[in-house]
């Protein structure tokens, strides 16, 4: 296992800046997720830790080795696609200790180390089976498979689960935070879905326009973003932003406020004439166990509300409850107050 170090990493194609210096600090065993908006650099990140493409400055360790100038090969990482990428004549056993045999591994070895690997993804009755023999999440398992018997320090994870369904990815992610326990290996994991991220990391990184937006723990990050990019990315439902003239009526705000946020799950829905803000429902979508109302306040911005109960009449008039402890305040910078 080893440690990650990232200082002042940046990346240029051309005259884009597509990395534009990053420092990031990963723990020995930790799982790490990168998240962020489509183009914000994630993957590519991701790529200059593996080696599969060029650091423009900055220096990159891995443990106690400055791996810059590494090939990929000997940096003791493994990387996970959002492709399987398996050789579809080979079947789960060969496509699984290609690598080694690539490498020049003993046989004897190649067949143990294949084996504990099939043993511990739960593919020992299908090794002898072609990857057109198997679903999506178990092709997704041998090329899972194929990272753990190189036994690398490091394991990439690129959008692995992005091409499977919404049930199968859930069965995913839980054998993914399963196989990070039982092995300890630092993890590093990209991804678009900020649900993924929150229920996988150890530490979550926000990224925007090749910046680190922040750094922390999914609870941290939910609960105490550094700006409004961050605290309407993590979170779903989104968090509802009101201008700060909009949300007088939630008490007094802190000097040099712009503007307030409040989580859809922190508002609650009262009777007309109570609570801090009142507006009238629009929109009511049932999911089940609760539904997602819009209501368009009387200052004429909207609110999410998620709501248990019965869903109100379209265009009652309601009021809206949010506890103080619950709003986020943020300047016109879009920096949170404390």
């Amino acid at each position: 296992m080893s440690s990650l170090t990232l200082r002042n990493l940046k990346k240029r194609f051309g005259r884009v800046d597509v990395i534009r210096g990053i420092d990031l600090d990963v723990g020995d065993g930790e799982f790490v997720v990168f998240v962020g908006p489509s183009g914000c650099g994630k993957s590519t990140l991701l790529r200059m830790v593996s080696g599969l493409e060029d650091i423009t400055s900055g220096e990159l360790r891995i443990g106690d080795r400055v791996v810059n100038e590494v090939q990929p090969a000997k940096r003791g990482v493994a990387m996970v696609f959002q492709s399987y990428a398996l050789y579809p004549h080979l079947n789960v056993r060969d496509n699984m200790g290609f690598g080694l045999k690539v490498r020049k591994v003993p046989a004897a070895e190649r067949a143990e180390r294949v084996g504990q690997a099939a043993e511990l993804l739960k593919l020992d009755a299908l090794l002898d089976r072609f990857p057109r023999e198997l679903s999506g999440g178990q092709r997704q398992r041998v090329a899972i498979g194929r990272a753990i018997v190189g036994n690398p320090d490091v394991f990439l994870f690129d959008e692995p689960l992005s091409n499977l369904d919404a049930e199968l990815r859930v069965h995913m992610r839980s054998e993914i935070a399963a196989l990070h326990k039982r092995l300890g290996n630092t993890m590093i994991y990209v991804t678009h879905d900020q649900i993924e991220a929150m229920t996988l990391a150890d530490r979550i990184v926000v990224l925007r326009d090749g910046l680190v937006e922040q750094v922390g723990s999914p609870r941290d990050l939910y609960e105490r973003p550094d700006n409004l990019f961050v605290a309407q990315f993590i979170g779903s439902p989104k968090m509802n932003i009101l201008q700060a003239a909009s949300a007088t009526g939630l008490g007094a705000v802190p000097q040099g406020t712009a503007s307030v946020g409040v989580r859809p799950e922190h508002l609650r829905i009262v009777a007309p004439g109570e609570g801090q803000l009142a507006g009238h429902m629009t929109i009511g979508e049932y999911t089940g166990a609760s539904s997602l109302l819009h209501v368009r306040l009387d200052s004429g911005e909207t609110c999410l509300v998620v709501h248990e109960g019965d869903l109100p009449d379209a265009d009652a008039a309601v009021g809206l409850a949010a506890p103080p402890q619950h709003l986020h305040y943020f300047d016109a910078d879009g920096r949170a107050l404390r």
